[in-house]
Order: structure tokens, then C-alpha cells, then sequence
């Protein structure tokens, strides 16, 4: 029997589900060895420090800093690949697709930021504001993948719509508010080799070498300059083309001329090697092909798998283990702060704001979709794992007490969120 094809969302939808789980099984892998015998081990590991040097250049940082510098970059590169795809010809791009999860997103912004800020009673703490804003879409995926085919595509694509919208508010906010000391000619050289590449994307002279090179200075440049280097990422995505160099159409019919002329050059004295003739028409076959491919497109499939099974898994793995007994020396209060942030500030931003905008005729409910089931995506909603560990580290540098704190929050909140959202998802199908 034939296998039924996958739709693009679908299969963003498949990997993100299984990128989940792999986020899981890595975050339970650091919690079990930094609670090990062997949690030296695990510091010592993330703190080891690589990089290169010559002359009176250096670049040399701890390994865990290449990953939240470095490999989160890439990750960010695809969401602002992402970002760019949804609002030109996806999901984002009209007011009337955007206006449901857009509203839903708020509220998910805003209530638990007022939530934290309200519940916070330390000064030194007041940083951590931004920790519980936003929803780990593979987490979120994963969950939503137990509950199989029940699960209406319109309620995926909801979630992902509002997820990205999430990341959008997160992006800003990791750029605005949790840059140190800006220096800001670094910024401008940046920002310059960035009008070039658009430039050059505008002109369709796009090419993948000059793009890599240009890459590599300005995440450098954003290193030095203040600025976290994830922002470049996202920048750096913008200046890709979407657009096809040629069209579909116009492909199918230089590919038929092609194939046709390499079938009928072959030597049939020698079949083992290609002729010259048929070299050629192949390397033109591969320029074609490279024409054909939406450069945006292309770098989002090459890169989307790297980022769910490599990046992501190693970001958790690194970044989850910590250390809890009864020893520890926690912030109790922050810790609370973030998990009831996190869990109750989503649950009710998302909810209330979906059913303001619906009563208000704002926005309507996707097809297929009724309403207990956008309470369960809003229980869901406080998994926020990925990026809010990641704001934790930006926010509380240097302060491992509460960098640890947080974590363990996050942690908690996340799981009750998780948890709540399938059974208020999984009861709204028994119901049916």
C-alpha cells in the first residue's frame, strides 16, 4: 500500500512532535547526571573551554557558551527563516489569519510578564520578567502528537501561529531588554554588511558562499558588540530570498529537453563514465535545480532537522541539569514565581484574551475547532522550556542561585502545563 504524502505542515509538525520527546529524554538525561555521582563531571564538561587563537587574536569559550551563543544562533536563524515564510505566504500573512492567534499570543505575553511582576518582591529578581513569556512550540507539538489523529490540523496550525508569534515577542524583548553595554559602531558595521546582503538579495545575485562568509562577521561583530549574537540569526534570515530564480513550469521543460539530450549523448562503447557533453548538460542540470529551489525554502528543510535532533537536544542537555536535593540553595520565591508565572499567567492570558476577542467579534474560532479545546492549548501554552531557559541565562548572568532557581521553576511549570493541557485535550475528545 502506498504511504499517504505528507503535507509541509505536516511534516514540521511529525519532526517538531519527535524533537519534543528528544527535548524531554535529554532534559531527564542533565537532570539525572547533575544529581549523579558524575555531576562534576557534567560541569566540568559544558565549562570546558575550545576555541582558536593567533597572534593577537582569541576567540575561546566555555562550550556551553558555544551553544548558547553559537549553535542557538542557528536556531534562531531558522525562526526568523520561519518568521519570514509565515508572513509573506503563510499562516501570518493577513490580518484575518493572524488575528485569532495574534490575540491569543498577547495574552499570553502580557499576563504572565504582569503576573511575575506582581508576584515578585525582590529587586534583584525583577529581571526575570520575560522568563515565562513564551511556548515551546516542539514541547507544545509533542504533546498534542499523544492524542494522534483526534487532534484537528486547524488546531496545530493554531498553536504553531501563536507559538511563532510568541517567539517574535521573545526575540524582541531578548534584543531590547537583556543586551549589556552596546557598542554601537560594531552594531553599525553589522547592520551595513546586512544592507549589503540585502542588496544583493534584491538584485538576485544571492549566493550561498558570500551569504556564509557575511554570516560569520556579522555574528561576530553582534558577539562583541553587547548585543546577544541570536539576534543576528534572525536578521541574517530576513536577507534571504524567498522567490525562485525560475518557475515550475518553466523547469518541468528545460528538465525534459535535459534528460532527454543526456539520454541520447550517452557512449555506448564506455556506459561506466558520463562524455563530456553529458558533464556538461548534468553540471547544467544542477545549476537549473539550484535556480528552482526557493533559497528561503531550501535552507528552512536543510536546517530544521539539524535544529530539532542536534541543536535543541544538546541545548536541553546542557542547560537542564541541575542540581536538586534538599540541600540545595534555592530562591524559593523566584522559583514559585516563575512555575506559577509560567503555568497560571499563560493558561489565563491565552484563554481570556481568545474569548475577549471571540465575544468582541475581534477574531472567530478555526474550523473544526471549539472552544474547551483552545482552553486545553492554552494549559499547554506554559510549556516553555527552550526559550525560557534561555532568557533565564541572559537575565540572571553571573547569579547561578538564581539562574538554578528559575530553571527548576521552568521545569515545574512546564510539566504541570504540559500535563493539565493533555488531560483538558484529551476530556474534551471524550466527550465528543
Amino acid at each position: 500500500m502506498l504511504k499517504r504524502s505528507l503535507t509541509p505542515f505536516q511534516k514540521f509538525v511529525k519532526v517538531e512532535s519527535l524533537s519534543g520527546i528528544l527535548l524531554f529524554g535529554a532534559t531527564i538525561i542533565a537532570l539525572i547526571w547533575a544529581n549523579s555521582p558524575y555531576a562534576s563531571s557534567y560541569e566540568t564538561l559544558w565549562q570546558y573551554k575550545i576555541g582558536i587563537s593567533f597572534q593577537d587574536f582569541e576567540l575561546k569559550k566555555p562550550l556551553i557558551l558555544w551553544i548558547n551563543d553559537g549553535l542557538m544562533a542557528i536556531f534562531f536563524f531558522l525562526i526568523g527563516l520561519e518568521l519570514k515564510r509565515e508572513l509573506l505566504i503563510g499562516e501570518l500573512n493577513s490580518m484575518k489569519k493572524m488575528a485569532f492567534p495574534l490575540i491569543a499570543a498577547l495574552g499570553g505575553v502580557i499576563v504572565p510578564i504582569a503576573l511575575y511582576l506582581i508576584l515578585n518582591q525582590n529587586p534583584e529578581t525583577t529581571r526575570g520578567w520575560g522568563i515565562p513569556m513564551a511556548t515551546d512550540i516542539a514541547f507544545a507539538l509533542a504533546i498534542l502528537s499523544l492524542l494522534g489523529k483526534r487532534v484537528p490540523l486547524s488546531l496545530k496550525l493554531f498553536l504553531t501561529a501563536f507559538a511563532i508569534i510568541d517567539d517574535i515577542a521573545a526575540v524582541l524583548v531578548i534584543a531590547i531588554f537583556y543586551s549589556s553595554t552596546i557598542y554601537w559602531m560594531l552594531i553599525l558595521y553589522a547592520f551595513i554588511l546586512l544592507g549589503i546582503l540585502v542588496l544583493l538579495s534584491y538584485k538576485d545575485k544571492y549566493t550561498k558562499e558570500i551569504s556564509v562568509f557575511f554570516t560569520i562577521i556579522i555574528w561576530f561583530l553582534f558577539l562583541k558588540s553587547g548585543i546577544h549574537p541570536t539576534i543576528a540569526g534572525v536578521l541574517l534570515a530576513f536577507t534571504i530570498p524567498i522567490r525562485q530564480r525560475v518557475d515550475i513550469k518553466s523547469y518541468s521543460k528545460k528538465l525534459t529537453i535535459l534528460s532527454t539530450k543526456i539520454a541520447t549523448s550517452s557512449d555506448k562503447k564506455n556506459n561506466r563514465l558520463l562524455t563530456k557533453k553529458q558533464l556538461v548538460l548534468v553540471d547544467n542540470l544542477e545549476d537549473l535545480t539550484f535556480k528552482v529551489r526557493s533559497p528561503l525554502q531550501h535552507l528552512e528543510h536543510t536546517l530544521h532537522d539539524w535544529a530539532a535532533y542536534f541543536i535543541l537536544p544538546i541545548f536541553a542537555l546542557s542547560n537542564a541539569g541541575v542540581k536538586i536535593s534538599a540541600n540545595s540553595n534555592y530562591d524559593t520565591s523566584l522559583l514559585m514565581n516563575i512555575a506559577i508565572s509560567l503555568f497560571a499567567g499563560k493558561f489565563i492570558g491565552v484563554a481570556l484574551f481568545s474569548y475577549l476577542g471571540i465575544k468582541l467579534k475581534i477574531t472567530q474560532l478555526p474550523k473544526a475547532v471549539n472552544f474547551k479545546q483552545i482552553i486545553g492549548i492554552a494549559a499547554i501554552a506554559g510549556v516553555g522550556f527552550t526559550m525560557s531557559i534561555f532568557i533565564d541565562n541572559l537575565a540572571f548572568h553571573g547569579n547561578s542561585i538564581n539562574i538554578d532557581s528559575a530553571k527548576v521553576g521552568i521545569i515545574i511549570g512546564s510539566l504541570v502545563s504540559g500535563v493539565l493541557g493533555y488531560i483538558i485535550l484529551r476530556v474534551s475528545y471524550t466527550e465528543k
